[in-house]
Parts: C-alpha cells; sequence; structure tokens
C-alpha cells in the first residue's frame, strides 16, 4: 500500500524540512509514501528549501503554484498528483503531528475516511483558548449542517483515492479552511464510512498564523449557510 502525504505551504521554511523528516520517520514499514509539498509561491523559499534538502529523496516532491493561490486549491493540487491508494493531509506548522501516521494509517485500513479529531474522546489541543473557540463554532456548525461529526474544521484527515475522486472537487476546493467541512459534508452524502480518531493539535512550531480570526468567522459562516441551502 503506498500512502501521498499532501502538504500545502507558504512561508514554512522553518517547519518543513523537519516536518519531512518526522512524517518519514513515522510512516510504517509496511507502507510506501509519496510527500507532495504544494506551495504557493513562498517569499521565503520553502519551495526552494524542499528541493535542496531532499534532492536524494524521488519520493518527495515539492510542487509550486505561481498563481490562483490559496490553501484548499493547493491542497487540490496536491491530491490531483497524488498517486498513493491512501491520502494524507496535514498542515505544515506542526499543529498537526505526525506521531499520529501510523493509527490513522491502520484504521484507514477499514474506513474511507479517518479525521484526526479534537473533540472526540481523548482529543485536545495544546492552546486551550483556541479549543474553546473551536469547540464553540464546531457546535454551530453541528447545528447548521445537521451532522454529528465532532470536529469539522481540523483538516487532518486519510482518505481512500478512490472515493476522493468521486467528489464535487469544485464546490469543495475554494477558500481556506472551510473546505474540510464541505469534504466531509459531501463525504457523507456519498454515503462513505467516516470514523473521527483523537488527536492532539499541538501549537505552531515556528513562523506566523495566516489566520484572521474574525475573516475566517464571516468567511466560515457564510459558507456554512451556502452549503445548508444548496442541500435543502
Amino acid at each position: 500500500m503506498k500512502v501521498s502525504i499532501i502538504l500545502p505551504t507558504y512561508n514554512e521554511a522553518g517547519n518543513i524540512v523537519s516536518l519531512c523528516n518526522n512524517i518519514i520517520e513515522n510512516i510504517p514499514s509496511e507502507w510506501d509514501y509519496q510527500i507532495i509539498v504544494v506551495d504557493d509561491n513562498s517569499p521565503d523559499q520553502t519551495c526552494s528549501i524542499v528541493q535542496q534538502a531532499f534532492n536524494g529523496n524521488p519520493k518527495v516532491i515539492s510542487l509550486l503554484r505561481s498563481s490562483d493561490h490559496g490553501l484548499a486549491k493547493s491542497i487540490r493540487a496536491g491530491i490531483e498528483k497524488a498517486d498513493g491508494e491512501k491520502v494524507l493531509v496535514m498542515d505544515t506548522d506542526f499543529t498537526h503531528d505526525p506521531i499520529e501516521i501510523p493509527k490513522m494509517l491502520h484504521i484507514g485500513k477499514f474506513y474511507d475516511v479517518v479525521s484526526g479529531s479534537r473533540f472526540c474522546q481523548g482529543g485536545q489541543m495544546q492552546s486551550t483558548r483556541h479549543y474553546l473557540a473551536s469547540f464553540a463554532y464546531n457546535l454551530i456548525i453541528r447545528l447548521i449542517l445537521r451532522t454529528q461529526i465532532q470536529d469539522n474544521l481540523g483538516g487532518y484527515f486519510l482518505i481512500d483515492k478512490r472515493k476522493m475522486d468521486l467528489l464535487p472537487f469544485d464546490a469543495i476546493f475554494y477558500g481556506y479552511g472551510e473546505y474540510f467541512f464541505r469534504l466531509l459534508h459531501y463525504s457523507q452524502k456519498k454515503g462513505f464510512t467516516l470514523v473521527e480518531i483523537p488527536a492532539y493539535y499541538r501549537s505552531r512550531n515556528s513562523g506566523e498564523s495566516k489566520s484572521n480570526f474574525w475573516k475566517m468567522l464571516v468567511l466560515y459562516t457564510r459558507e456554512l449557510i451556502k452549503v445548508r441551502m444548496r442541500n435543502e
């Protein structure tokens, strides 16, 4: 079995090499792998740093996107290039801990989608303030979309590539982190088997967050309403 790991980046020069090495260390020996770093033309030369650091490892691929930037579109570009039976998507600031990878790959043998969740039993987050804010907003998501999924914004997930290709990419992969509740929503509509497993979300390792809380709040709420109205 082979897993394609998608790492969307923008100005992650301080994290990306150590993250890739950590991921490689945590991939079980029985799995082949492919790491696809999708960079939105970072001014800090993230893409070049990856190319130099892993020049001798053809399993680590750097994909430079010079236009049409955005987190969700970067993830889509990585998924479209992936050739593994499983696709794993994670953040590149060490918020998503590579130590969870073996567990996700094992459980992914039995489910179409495996989501690393902060809010199912055993899940947690290093930042208490961020945890509480995310928990509260997830309650809103669950109410509007009428879903029992606990963590609709985590973004740390494994999916079967054949099932992934059945989803409506244009309706999912745009914008920022809200792509994830759209992906979960359409996965459920398709009848995919989905499970949340507890995961510990760490604080950013280095660099600056790209998130703007109030902008995200408005954007995510607007998208929630659109998804709900589209599926009435």
